[in-house]
């Protein structure tokens, strides 16, 4: 084996034995074991919130043991398949294999990326907000472009994405939607998403086709379970209802049946459209109030033990964390971590995981977490 995939494999061999080393595997396996065992049992739906809980508890642990089982078994077919190849001379198989081994490297540092994916709320599911800024249709036509990146790399991982509010702009794109997306570690990879996006672009609404600059914010929260109480005092609330707008059905324009939620104390506003009735669409926003609240206190936290700014209230126009140029040139660039692409388009059509392993990992080593570099 020649020395250089030689070094690849030992490093993949490493990462193994330190990712089973950080699931405790043999643990984990007598615990998942012991999961699929009250999977089994009728009873356990008896506590809706306790098998939720469980269940979401097993398909981590299920996740996890088989992707490292997966890494493994790859790897050893891929040094056999070489020294395979080197008894019969055939570089063919040989170049083969070592391509695989390769991108193996790259699976098992997403993996480890994965492996950190364990805060608080990191496994729950997700809501995201979508806020056009300041410049018109140039700004809602970027705010719908961020709704449709987000919507396909939600889709790519098979998360399902549900559209709790949207307001259409005058003449094109949105000016705001907020989405719940629900899969195993939504929030997780989701959270390193909050913050101002800037496109750079000749404009399709200007007919002397200059180039524009606009600006749209995301803002990333989880959806909490009924095991996390939060309390919310009715006197501390403002409850303002509307007509909704946009798609959906007779009942559109016609009654107040969207809801606004206003914490006077902290000024966080929530809004549902999407659902039939004023009742759901109320039930609905109080749920997001709630998320949004306890992912208020998981900032302050944060921000005591590292140290660093983390408030929602200080995201402006100059907090950019991510530059998509379209013109003169093709680049998206991390202002966080660097990280580029020559390819906006793959990155609009949801090509983001690059960047919030980044970002993630980034994040673990400013909090004094294990940080990704100690299992390299």
């Amino acid at each position: 084996m020649r020395a250089e995939t030689q070094n690849i494999v030992d490093e993949i061999k490493q990462a193994i034995s330190l990712l089973r080393r950080h699931f405790d595997w043999d643990q984990a396996l007598k615990r998942l074991d012991y999961l699929n065992m009250r999977a089994e049992d009728p009873a356990l739906w008896n506590d809706p919130t306790e098998a939720q809980k469980l269940m979401r508890e097993r398909q981590g642990l299920e996740d996890n043991t088989i992707a490292i089982r997966q890494l493994s078994q790859a790897l050893q077919d891929n040094i056999d398949l070489i020294e395979m190849g080197e008894e019969e001379g055939d570089e063919a198989i040989i170049a083969e294999a070592e391509a695989a081994i390769r991108s193996l490297s790259g699976e098992i540092r997403a993996r480890q990326v994965a492996s950190m994916l364990s805060g608080e709320a990191d496994g729950n599911d997700s809501y995201l907000e979508i806020h056009a800024g300041a410049g018109g249709t140039e700004s809602q036509d970027w705010a719908s472009m961020l709704l449709r990146m987000y919507t396909r790399w939600a889709e790519r991982r098979g998360f399902k994405v549900e559209v709790l509010e949207m307001h259409d702009g005058e003449e094109a794109g949105i000016k705001s939607a907020t989405l719940l997306i629900k899969g195993h570690n939504a929030f997780g990879w989701l959270k390193t998403e909050s913050g101002v996006h800037r496109l750079v672009r000749i404009s399709p609404f200007d007919s002397n086709a200059r180039r524009h600059t606009s600006f749209s914010s995301a803002w990333v929260y989880p959806v909490i379970d009924d095991s996390i109480e939060i309390v919310i005092p009715e006197s501390e609330v403002r409850i303002d209802t509307y007509r909704s707008s946009g798609a959906g059905g007779q009942h559109v324009n016609t009654t107040d049946s969207a809801v606004r939620i206003t914490h006077i104390p902290t000024g966080i506003a929530v809004a549902c459209q999407m659902g039939r009735s004023q009742h759901q669409n109320r039930a609905k926003a109080w749920e997001m109030l709630r998320s949004r609240l306890y992912e208020e206190e998981l900032k302050k936290r944060e921000a005591a033990a590292n140290a660093t700014e983390a408030s929602k209230s200080d995201i402006g126009w100059g907090h950019q964390i991510r530059s998509y140029v379209l013109q003169p040139y093709q680049l998206v660039k991390d202002l966080r971590t660097g990280v580029e692409s020559t390819s906006p388009d793959d990155v609009l059509d949801g090509d983001l995981d690059p960047f919030m392993e980044a970002s993630l990992s980034q994040r673990i080593e400013g909090g004094g977490e294990q940080a990704i570099a100690d299992i390299d």
